[in-house]
């Protein structure tokens, strides 16, 4: 649709033709549904749709309050990744929260600092940059990775 807004827009600039409005209204509404659903990915970004196989775990907190479970999924074929996703089950009311979300590195493992604070260790050795490891409040705190930024999400109420 776009090619033929840019083909139709070229056309018009060299004939003087008029310019078809319904195409012009049609490209717009185009870019507005991709730009939304951009914006959205980006700034919204919900752990609804992760879908993956079973990595390490689980690890039981100190108490057995929690237990820490990590998936991952392949993306973008030969030359792609591997994402990584920390899954917390609460006992108490059996719900399940992810907490942590990030590219997978070579170097990966969950340990519990306390009841409530988890370790988890996510680097490639060799590169310091590389690094996405993080101690996490399950409570009120996830980590999300998402490639434009990263950024530690507080959960407070």
């Amino acid at each position: 649709m776009f090619l033929i807004f840019c083909f139709k827009l070229f056309v018009f600039f060299i004939k003087k033709k008029p310019f078809p409005k319904k195409l012009l209204i049609a490209t717009l509404i185009g870019i507005g549904i991709v730009s939304t659903q951009v914006i959205y990915n980006t700034y919204f970004f919900t752990f609804d749709n992760l879908e993956g196989e079973f990595y390490k775990g689980p690890v039981e907190s100190p108490t057995g309050k929690y237990t820490a479970n990590a998936f991952y999924n392949t993306y973008g074929g030969a030359v792609g990744g591997v994402n990584l996703w920390v899954e917390i089950t609460n006992h108490d009311d059996n719900k399940i929260k992810t907490v942590y979300h990030s590219d997978a590195k070579r170097n990966f493992s969950m340990e519990w600092k306390n009841e409530n604070t988890l370790y988890i260790v996510n680097e490639e050795p060799g590169y310091s940059s590389s690094n996405k490891s993080v101690k996490l409040n399950v409570e009120k705190e996830t980590y999300f990775d998402g490639g434009l930024v990263w950024r530690i999400i507080n959960n407070q109420h």
